[in-house]
């Protein structure tokens, strides 16, 4: 049995300097979030097998067991992946593995999800997200654990969604010792411009960055030896 991750704020971060940097960039990484509780959370997401991979066909969302998309010969994954690399040349696409983390009034069978949500919407979390970007009273919203192997990748866009009251993007990394040729990098860009900025995958690591702001990931290569993993989700502030 999955052990529950005891999940504990690192309490010597340096959250007025994290602040200050946000407040310039519009961006911030802070490094050893938690004290304790990211290998235990790690370890979860590296022997869950209820994964769903999802992929982007234009009006909605392809869902495919992920045990059946690694399956050798699964044919859901040879019927879909020309379509998806397809689209990716020229218009938004995705394809990555998810859970979704339950919403507040959502039941949840996975004692861990839902300590995860909990811990997100928390007074301690909360507080220090509000700190660091300045939104009055934020809620985590549209949370979900993603994973990313080799083949996966999300292309350029902006989280602005009209009417949801998203502020500032959240991407938790849970991915010990990754190396910038595997690819799976977070990277900022603006449409038709050559310069971007980039991060590398780490693990214990929160990514904050408002919004709207161009983004993607890139794709993972065959050479990464694990997957790429993350909690994603946003601060949403009443609109």
């Amino acid at each position: 049995m999955i052990g529950l991750p005891q999940l504990e704020l690192n309490s010597d971060l340096d959250l007025a300097d994290l602040r200050k940097r946000f407040g310039r960039d519009g961006r911030v990484r802070i490094e050893h979030l938690f004290a304790k509780g990211a290998p235990e959370l790690f370890q979860y997401l590296k022997d869950n097998q209820d994964w769903i991979q999802l992929a982007n066909h234009g009006t909605g969302t392809h869902e495919v067991a992920w045990t059946e998309w690694c399956r050798t010969g699964s044919l859901s994954r040879s019927e879909l992946e020309p379509g998806i690399y397809t689209r990716a040349c020229d218009g938004f696409q995705y394809s990555y593995a998810a859970l979704r983390v339950p919403a507040a009034d959502d039941q949840s069978d996975d004692r861990v999800l839902k300590a995860i949500a909990n811990f997100m919407r928390g007074k301690a979390m909360i507080g220090l997200l509000e700190y660091v970007t300045g939104v009055a009273g934020p809620e985590f919203t549209d949370g979900q654990l993603t994973a990313y192997g080799e083949g996966d990748f999300l292309t350029g866009h902006d989280d602005d969604l009209i009417g949801s009251g998203r502020k500032v993007a959240f991407v938790l990394g849970l991915t010990p010792q990754w190396r910038l040729e595997w690819g799976g990098l977070l990277l900022f860009h603006e449409p038709g411009v050559i310069d971007f900025t980039g991060l590398i995958p780490q693990f214990n690591t929160l990514d904050l960055f408002s919004i709207p702001r161009y983004h993607s990931v890139s794709m993972v290569t065959r050479a990464a030896p694990r997957r790429r993993f993350s909690l994603t989700g946003w601060l949403s502030a009443p609109v």
